[in-house]
Order: structure tokens, then sequence, then C-alpha cells
């Protein structure tokens, strides 16, 4: 928003404007001044007064509503305060409100209206394989795309039970679903972590999925297991086998560590899984949205891509829930 080399405000305005990042300030030669804020620290926009605003992919925002909402109470200062939102329209609950209030004002724009600022490669390889495509539709043309038919998981469904902090966790896992390559157009490796509460319900606490090397994953699997105090990782190794150990303990060789094996197809482990979404017992702390855009997409058996944040957040709950069964024996 302020550094890009082409559209950010250093780039645009002229005269240029001083950016402080230290103090979160831009001021402008005439006067004018902008304050920069994270989405993921709403209480931070508690009491600052404001005439305008710029949010940025707020469909991808942390604490979506929360956020917006703190931002809200302070815009109000001038005779006419506005918010600009620029964003991909992920049909989640604020953005669903702001399309269907009369006060908004709606521009869409397609990528290739954008194509003389972009490298021709970007639309080889991105445009030309999603062009048409559902995540297309949503990603490249600005498309609010409704729930997909026969998907385990609904985002109404999600939004509902979401929260904003987890209770007293008695036991937290990090599943992990490794890609067997690496590099740009290899598989992500999905690394979701989950606990389950004192209550006896589950919460979602993180996905730190990426398409990094071997060491890479296994380093940021370990990494949010210390984070969260985690009880242990449980891993995936259908494919890795062994390597799979090898590579976590490379990193930490006091880890704890199970192995899963996938004996059975995704429909048949995910289909538990969601039932506890529809139970009402299964929460995300925050937003989590691209592991939710996969769960919102997922059809068994219609899936063209490997669910791998899908396959980690399965293993997870999976693994707790087989966990506190036990206990309540």
């Amino acid at each position: 928003m302020i550094e890009g080399p082409k559209s950010g405000l250093l780039a645009v305005c002229d005269p240029r404007p001083l950016y402080e990042p230290s103090r979160r300030q831009i001021t402008w030669p005439n006067g004018a001044i902008a304050t920069t804020y994270s989405a993921d620290e709403p209480d931070r926009l508690r009491g600052p007064q404001h005439d305008a605003a710029w949010c940025d992919e707020p469909a991808a925002w942390k604490y979506a509503t929360d956020a917006w909402d703190m931002l809200m109470f302070g815009l109000r200062l001038g005779d006419n305060p506005r918010v600009v939102a620029t964003t991909t329209p992920r049909p989640i609950e604020l953005i669903r409100s702001l399309l269907a209030s009369p006060h908004t004002v709606v521009t869409r724009g397609h990528s290739r209206e954008n194509e003389e600022n972009l490298a021709p490669q970007f639309f080889e390889d991105i445009v030309g394989k999603y062009e048409g495509t559902r995540l297309g539709r949503q990603e490249l043309e600005g498309e609010l795309l409704d729930d997909v038919p026969g998907a385990l998981w609904v985002r109404a469904q999600i939004d509902k039970l979401r929260v904003k902090e987890a209770p007293e966790l008695t036991r937290v896992v990090v599943a992990i679903d490794p890609a067997m390559t690496s590099g740009e157009k290899a598989d992500e490796t999905g690394i979701v972590a989950a606990g389950i509460g004192s209550n006896g319900e589950w919460y979602v606490l993180a996905d730190r999925s990426c398409r990094d090397t071997p060491d890479g994953w296994a380093r940021r699997a370990v990494g949010l297991h210390g984070e969260l105090t985690g009880d242990r990782i449980v891993a995936e190794v259908n494919n890795g086998g062994d390597l799979v150990e090898h590579t976590l303990r490379t990193i930490d060789k006091q880890i704890p560590y199970k192995a899963v094996h996938a004996s059975r197809g995704k429909r048949v482990r995910a289909e538990p899984i969601a039932a506890l979404y529809e139970q009402g017992k299964v929460h995300h702390v925050g937003s989590f949205p691209q592991l939710e855009d996969q769960m919102c997409n997922f059809v068994p058996d219609n899936y063209d891509e490997s669910p791998d944040r899908v396959d980690a957040l399965v293993w997870a709950l999976t693994e707790l829930q087989v966990n506190f069964k036990f206990m309540m024996v």
C-alpha cells in the first residue's frame, strides 16, 4: 500500500509524502497525515479518529469483523467520512454485509485490465491456467462465489462458530501433510495446529501451510509446535515414510512425533470431522482464508488439486478426537 513499486502511495503521489515506518505515519507536504494499522490488532483502532481510511484485502483479515468494527467507531471526522476497501471478494460475513449495504459503491475489475503493470509470464502461467475456473472467477475476475454444492463445509457454518480466542487447552497438536516435491509448481505442505479445550470442544489455532523444501516446512512445523507449546506433531507418511520423521528430528531430536497412514479415502477421513463442525464443536480462532477457501471448495469426489491444508486439518482434529475418546473411556 505504501512502498508498492507501481501503485504504492510513495510511487503515485506528487509531491511525494514522507514515510516514517517507526511512527507508522505518512505525512504529505500540505500537512495531511495517514497512520498505518494492522488488522491483526483490532484494539489498536480503539480511540483514534479518522476522516478517511483505505483497507486492503479485508477478506483475508484474521479478525475481519472486529477490525472493521473498530475502524468504523473511529471514522467520525469531517462532513463525509469514507473508506475504500480493495479486496478479492471472498464470501465471508464482512464482505457479504458490505456488498448488501445501500451505502456501498462497488467497482469490479479483471486482472487483464492491469496487464500493462504485470509480468508477461504471470498471464501465461497464472491467468492462462486459472481463467474460466472457479478460483479464477474469484481471484482474477472479482466475482463473489457462493458455497460449492456438495462441499463438506460451508462458510456460514464456519463463521458462526468463529471465536477470537481459545479457552484453556488440554492438548495441542500440529499436523503435517507433507509435499514430496518442492518448487513453485509443487503441492503445498499442509501445516495446521489445533487444540481441544477443557470444555470438550475443538479449536483450530493456526495454518502455517507453505510451499517449501523439506527442511523449510519441517522448521516451520517445529517452530509452530514450540510457539503453541504443543503436545505432539502428527504427519501423514504414505509417501515420505521414515524420511518425514528424519527431517523433523534434524531440527529437534526430542520432538514428540506420531506417524499416521492414510488407509482410507479422503471422504471417509474428512466426513467425521465435517460432522464435528455441523454439531457446533469446532471453532476457528480468528480467520484462516486459504484453509477456509479449500474447505469450502472441497468436494471429495471432484477435487482437482491436492487438498493439503484440509488434509492437515483433518489429521489434527482426528488425533485430538481419538485422544479425547480415550480420555473419556
